[in-house]
């Protein structure tokens, strides 16, 4: 589904969908962690898009942040979508065990 099928039970169109997804820092080391996880909080209660067209490293900190973001939207109701995984991403995330978060759309 995409968000642009997502509408609210009053049929209108889903404006969180609209919004522009969080776009993850080219380097998610453990520098990165704390305001990778204050972003992610900061938008909970809403449905996350998060871009990770840019990612050039993942370190274990930040891929256990956003497993447990994934795993909070979940148990919230919201959707979760990660778009455009970079080949570096994808790679991390598969050479950390977590292969499924690089192709994971949770609606």
């Amino acid at each position: 589904m995409s968000p642009s099928d997502e509408t609210p039970s009053d049929g209108a169109p889903s404006e969180d969908w609209a919004a522009t997804p969080l776009v993850l820092a080219d380097s998610l080391d453990l520098t990165a962690a704390a305001p990778l996880a204050a972003e992610l909080l900061a938008a909970r209660g809403k449905p996350a898009i998060l871009d990770a067209s840019g990612v050039q490293r993942l370190g274990a900190q930040c891929l256990q942040i956003l497993l447990a973001a994934r795993a909070l939207w979940s148990s919230d109701g919201q959707p979760w979508r990660l778009v455009d995984p970079s080949p570096e991403f994808t790679d991390a995330v598969a050479l950390m065990g977590c292969p499924h978060l690089a192709l994971a759309t949770q609606d």
